[in-house]
Order: C-alpha cells, then structure tokens, then sequence
C-alpha cells in the first residue's frame, strides 16, 4: 500500500522490508494441534490466542484472521473465546485417503503487523469405516479331478482407515476340503489363498459354499464378508442309457400337424455338458425325415406332415442319443399307422352336353360319371346321387360308372338353366361326400304366344285433339327367348263409319303406343272398339290379340241452341202475348234450347239480360220459362221487349241470346190495333206466315176474353174489400214509419220487395202473412217500385177487424200517406 506524500522509490523500499521481516516471523516456529475426524462443527482445536500471545479481545481488534490458498476452510476463530474450532465435519479419508499421517496446515495473520503465524492441524483416525469386498459373493468351477495342493487366489479386502484401524486379518468359514493361507508383502497388503486340502467327489458334494471375513484392528472391530460357492464340475465317465430299447406307437392317421407322438428319454449320469443329452435321427429315410420332427433336446417325436395310411402302415426309424463328450446310445422307434376314413370319394365327368332343347325328349343322356374312393373297407364304398327335384335321374353302371338322363321333357319357361349337383358318399363313420356340378342350358323353341299384360285395356282421348296425339300404351310379354320373344303390334282390319280404322288409328309396332291420326269428334261417336294384335318373331309365329275401348271425352265445343222461340227469316221478331189480368208467375212463354255437348257442358241455365220494363218478367234459371213478376198495371206498355241468354255450364262457358216481344192487352181488339205498330213483312212471300199469327192471336183473343170476364169478377171482389178498408186507411197518417219497414229505409223497402199481404181476423187478433215469392233473375228498378210495388198492411191498421182479405194493394195509398208526412 502506497504512503501519500513520499516519493514512489521509498514506498517500495518499505514494503520490501516489511515482507522479509514478516517471512523470519513465520520460519521462527509452527503451532501444532491434533484434532479426530467426524467431529461436529464447533469443535474445539486448541486456544490460538493463548499461543500467540494474545487476549480474546484482541483478536477482532488487531484483525487476526486465518488464511488459506486452494482448501475448503476446515477450521475458525472464535473471536469471544480466541479458540480455534472445526468449521464442519471432517473427513480424514477424504483429505488424505491413505496417507498414515494426515496434516492440514494454514496460517494466522495479525493484520495490524502484518505477521504470519504458521499452524498444523493433525487429523486423528478413528474407526469409522469397515473393511469391503469388491464382489459379494465369487462362485467359479473345480473340476472332481482336481489334486488336493492346489491353491486358489481370493480377492483381497479393503478398509479406507489406517493404522490399528485398517484391514488386519482374513477368516474362512470352517470346511473339511478347504483351507485358507495368507500371503503377506512386505510393507504391503495381505493376500488370501484358499487351498483344497482333499479329492473332490461331485457324486457326494457337487457344491460347496465357503465364507470369507475380512476384519480390523479397530474398537469395536469392524469386519466385512465375501461367499465363496465352489461347483465341483464332473468328468464324463457315464454314457447316456435309454429307458427302452424299443419304442411302439400306434396313432390315427388323420391326427393334427405337429401332434406330440411320443418321448424317447436317455438318462446320463454325468453333469453339465457330460450329462447334457441330445437326440436325433440315425439311419432314417429320406420321406419320414420330411414327416416326423424330433425335438433334440427333450426327445419328442411329432408329426410335422400328416399321416397317411395309404402311403405307410408302419414308420420304423432310430433314434440316436449323444452327451457332450460324445458318448451315444440308440433305440428303435416304431409307429403304427391306423386307417380313418380321411379321403372323401373322386368323382370325375368322363363326358357332358351343356345344352339341350327344351323338347328334348325323357331318357337323354347328359353326362357320364366316374366315382373312385382312395380309402379301403366300408370307408371306400361309395353311393352316388342328384336332388329328387330336378328333372333327371342317375343310373348305375359297371365299376361304379353312372348315367345322368333327362327323367321328363323340359320346359326352358318354366327354368331355363339347371345346375345339377351330384353327391358321391363313402361309408365311413362320418361319412364324407363330393360334389360337382353339371350345368346345363335349356335352349328355347317358340312354343309361347305373346301374352297382354292385361285381358282389356281402355283408353280415353278429349275430342278435338291433334293428330298424331298419344292415347295408350300396350305391352305383351313373350316367355320364349331370342328372337322367338320378340314381338310386335298391329292393329285388326276393321272399319269406322264406312271408314277404315287405319285411318283413325295408328300403332308403333315397337313400342305398342297407339297414336290418332285424326281429330275426333265426340259429336260423331263416343266410343270405339278394336283389337290389337301381338306377333313374335318365331319360325312359325304365333299371335295373339286384346281388345281395347276406346272413349272420347267431350269438350265444350258447341254454342247452345235455341229451338223456340225460333227467329223468323224474315227478320221481324215473334210476338208473345201476356194479358193485362195475368196474375204474378203468369206463364207467358218458354224458351226451349238444346246442347250438343254432354255432361256439364251440355247444363244450361236462363238468364234475363235486358228488359224495356225491369222487374216486370222473370225467367227461370233451369226451365227456360218467362213468367210475370207482378200484376200488369194499365200504364205498362203494350209492347215489352226481352233479352233472355242461355248459357252451358263448360270451361270456358259458351251461350246464345234470343229477343223476345212480348205484347200486353186486356182485349184482341187492342192486341190487333197495336200489332200495326209492330214491323210488318216487307216480303208479298211472308203473307201466310202472318195469316197463321193472325188467327193464333184470335185463338189466344178467346181464351184471354175469357179470362177476363173472370178476372173482372175478381176485381169487383177487391173493390167491395177496398170499400171496407177505406175508412181505415185514414188512420195510417198516425202511424209512425218505423211500424211498416223499420226507421231508415222506408222508401228503400218500397224500391227492393213486393209483398202480398193476407189478412187473417180471429177471435181476438189479426195476424199479416208475408209470402216470399222467388225473385231470381228479376230486374227491379226504383221507378217501377215506386209505381207498382205490393206492400203489406200495417198490423196497427188490422187490429180491431174480423173479416180476411186477400191480395190488397196498398202501394199508391201509402206512397201517398208518405208524401203528406214529408210535406
């Protein structure tokens, strides 16, 4: 360490000083302690304050520490006590192994005059380690012939202490043969030998187990052991002896791959390689070589082919055994062969056809079979047969040869292929079998006609339909084959209307689909009949027919027709007459039409579709029938004009109109003075069309003339009623609207119904029937409700009367009574 302030030259002067004078301080003398291993830490070394002349206190104080180089620091102060202890555990054997004197040297520094004090720590030994082995237990071989004398080395023991506490002697377990002698080096180890002290004899002791014990001087002695076991080796002096001379066997010659036979067993006295025992086969033949395996070791005979009686009855072979010196004895082995039923029958088809005709007559042959059974006995019996179904049958021959023959004739629709199966059984127990199989082909002759798949077929086709259109299609079936199943179609020559079915109908002669070849007109004809015909393509051929209903279906194709009334030529209209006096539902005429269509189409209803005075005729929706709605009044006009259509019910709906003139009198004079106004003929050739209208109108005069006078009684009838119910009728003026028809709507009541009212007086009260006419089709306007539209009485006008009236006409006094309230 540099002093500051003075030159670099004096500095290094005075180190230099210092470190030799520190250098005599350490060679001036050494502190030596001794101290024993496996102390624990904290161990007391000595009192190192003592001996360098400090006080305890001074040890921290003069920075005294202890200094070592390259060694784990096995030693410390105690700087209360300035006693040197143990740092840890100390391990003599580990610091100096082997060594007899184990030092630890270290120094103490004074740091305040930095001296050096040198010290050696002696490590005493103690007894802690137990003498070892290498191996713990040495086995090795002798041979009986060993001469007594001969010495054996052992390993030698080992023990990590020194001194009293090593290794000091060897001990062997007590044994009349051996000994132990023990070889000491100079300043070495020692060395045991073991020496056979007598002859071995493996027969009495073939092992002999031995113990060798190695121990210290220490206290308590300590000591390790090694097992000795000796194995006495024997000499080959006895050769291998079977237990028989000869072996039998006798086994069935269907037994499995790899079955054990039997065991041939040599004994040898003698051990190890001198008594192992190995066999084989000696003189032996090449074939039952490659049949029997033997196990060279334990002496089993197996087969590793199987037997076959047939091949041999009897395998005789020698067997040879061999210890591993080459001492060998032999033995025969003989093994008998038993038959079993183990070959099932050959059979083999010497000739064979392949294909017959289906009329091929019974008693043909098919084929020639051989059967032939390898095995002897009942075993080499054999039976031959086919399944009873089949059509053919086998008959026997010489040297089991059979015959296989057709038993009836075939037929190739019923099967047309057979696979005959011919079994062949011995008469073993179990009985084994063969089969083959004989296929044959049944070939075809037409001996099938064609077959429909049905008895009758029926078509439908909509009329009007375009040529060439698809109506059916047919198929028949042919059982033959080839050729002989081919079929085609035509249609029988026949006629339609003096026509030729040809020209209406047509089919594919492939396929069987019939085709029209004109548009049909269910207004022509409805249905047809024909019949197909189906052909095959035999040699001759054969044929067969069906017959086929044809309808046609119609369609919406016709307009109706109107039949009456019918339209004059002449271009004027008819003339019905409806008289003033006709009562509501009067027939006035019928309109009569027709449809050529059917069904639906052919439905027709009547329509009213235009009327000069609406809701004064009505016609039937179904029948046609124009009748009155209501009662002619004088101001309706002679003449009524009528559009009626007729309408079909098809899809699209198809309809005609008809006009109607209707004229309406009371008199014929008045008919005849109006019919001036009605067109008259242009034509001088329509004169005798109007003289029969003149003299139907006269005819139908008379008749209303006497109407008339009828009707007028009935009217003098309602005019006495009307007289009585005059004076009631003022009352109406205080009656509320609401009591007729309801609060709203009066008026609208008045422009929709007509009622006829009837008055019916019992004891107590009356009561008003409204009838409910049927008044489809009508057309009903507001001005002709107003004028002429029925409306029943008020009950409060009929309370208090007695008397029945019927059919009173109340519409102009209450239409009246109306205004006046409005007003």
């Amino acid at each position: 360490m540099a002093i500051p302030g003075k030159p670099t030259g004096c500095s290094g002067l005075m180190r230099l000083c210092l470190f030799l004078e520190l250098l005599l301080e350490v060679g001036a003398g050494n502190i030596h302690y001794s101290v024993p291993e496996e102390t624990d830490k904290g161990f007391f070394v000595g009192n190192i304050a003592k001996d360098l002349g400090l006080q305890a206190q001074e040890l921290a104080e003069r920075g005294v520490r202890i200094v070592s180089r390259g060694r784990t620091q096995l030693f410390s102060l105690n700087p209360r006590s300035g006693s040197l202890v143990t740092a840890g555990r100390i391990d003599r054997e580990e610091l100096c192994a082997q060594s007899a004197r184990c030092l630890v040297s270290f120094n103490i520094l004074i740091a305040d005059k930095m001296k050096l004090f040198p010290v050696e720590v002696e490590i005493i030994d103690i007894n802690d380690n137990t003498p070892q082995f290498q191996l713990e237990e040495l086995e090795f071989k002798m041979n009986e012939i060993t001469a007594p004398g001969t010495r054996i080395p052992l390993p030698f023991g080992q023990d990590l202490d020194v001194g009293i506490n090593s290794l000091q002697s060897y001990e062997l377990s007590s044994n009349p043969l051996f000994s132990l002698d023990v070889q000491q080096e100079a300043d070495g180890p020692q060395h045991p030998e073991m020496v056979l002290q007598s002859p071995l004899d493996r027969e009495q002791e073939a092992v002999h187990n031995l113990v060798l014990t190695a121990s210290d001087g220490g206290d308590p002695i300590r000591s390790g052991t090694l097992r000795i076991r000796v194995q006495v080796v024997d000499a080959n002096d006895n050769p291998p002896a079977f237990a028989q001379e000869q072996y039998h066997m006798s086994v069935l010659e269907n037994i499995p791959l790899s079955t054990r036979l039997l065991v041939v067993n040599a004994n040898d006295p003698d051990e190890g390689t001198n008594g192992e025992v190995t066999y084989s086969f000696h003189n032996i033949d090449h074939r039952m070589a490659q049949i029997f395996q033997l196990d060279s070791y334990t002496g089993e005979i197996s087969n590793k082919e199987p037997l076959d009686f047939e091949e041999y009855k009897i395998y005789s072979m020698e067997v040879q055994a061999q210890d591993g010196a080459g001492l060998m004895a032999r033995a025969k082995v003989l093994i008998k062969v038993l038959d079993v039923n183990d070959n099932a029958p050959e059979v083999t088809i010497t000739s064979v056809t392949t294909a017959v005709p289906e009329n091929f007559p019974p008693g043909a042959i098919i084929a020639l079979i051989s059967v032939h059974d390898q095995d002897s006995g009942n075993n080499g019996h054999t039976t031959c047969s086919i399944p009873g179904s089949l059509p053919f049958k086998l008959e026997k021959l010489v040297d089991n040869y059979y015959r296989l023959v057709t038993e009836r004739i075939l037929d190739r629709e019923l099967t047309s292929e057979y696979n005959i199966t011919v079994t062949a059984t011995d008469q073993g127990t179990p009985a084994l079998s063969t089969e083959i199989h004989v296929s044959l082909l049944v070939t075809d002759i037409n001996d099938n006609s064609p077959a429909f798949h049905q008895d009758s077929y029926t078509a439908y086709i909509l009329e009007n339909n375009p040529r060439g259109a698809s109506i059916i299609s047919v198929r028949a079936h042919d059982a033959d084959n080839n050729e002989n199943a081919q079929v085609t179609y035509s249609l029988s020559e026949d006629t339609i209307q003096g026509a030729p079915l040809s020209s209406y109908l047509s089919i594919n002669s492939d396929t069987g689909v019939l085709y029209a070849l004109c548009s049909f007109d269910y207004e022509q004809f409805q249905d047809l009949k024909l019949a197909l015909i189906a052909q095959d393509g035999g040699n001759p051929p054969l044929s067969s027919n069906v017959s086929l209903s044809l309808f046609v279906m119609d369609q919406n194709d016709n307009v109706p027709k109107i039949l009456y009334p019918t339209l004059p030529t002449d271009g004027s209209t008819g003339v019905e007459l409806a008289p003033r006096s006709a009562e509501p539902g009067y027939l006035v005429t019928k309109v009569v039409a027709v449809d050529r269509d059917s069904g639906q189409n052919a439905w027709l209803s009547y329509h009213l579709l235009k009327a000069s005075e609406p809701g004064l005729f009505t016609v039937g929706l179904h029948t046609g029938e124009v009748r009155t709605a209501r009662v002619l009044l004088d101001r309706d006009a002679l003449k009524q004009s009528l559009v009626v259509a007729v309408q079909d019910h098809g899809q699209p709906p198809l309809s005609a109109t008809v006009t109607l003139t209707v004229a309406v009198a009371n008199s014929i004079p008045d008919v005849l003075a109006d019919l001036g106004s009605i067109n008259t003929p242009a034509d001088p050739d329509d004169v005798g069309l109007t003289l029969y209208l003149v003299v139907a109108v006269a005819v139908v005069s008379c008749i209303f003339l006497a109407f008339v006078i009828v009707l007028l009684v009935l009217r003098l009838r309602r005019w006495h009623s009307s007289c009585l119910l005059q004076a009631e009728a003022d009352r109406l003026a205080g009656v509320p609207t609401s009591h007729f028809v309801g609060v709203d709507g009066v008026r609208t009541f008045l422009q929709t119904y007509s009622h006829e009212v009837s008055l019916t007086a019992d004891s107590r009260r009356s009561h008003l029937i409204f009838p409910q006419p049927n008044y489809a089709d009508t057309l009903i306007s507001q001005e002709s409700c107003e004028k002429n539209d029925f409306i029943s009485a008020p009950q409060s006008l009929l309370e208090d009367k007695k008397e029945t009236f019927s059919q009173v006409n109340f519409c102009s006094e209450y239409i009246s009574y109306l205004d006046k309230n409005n007003s």
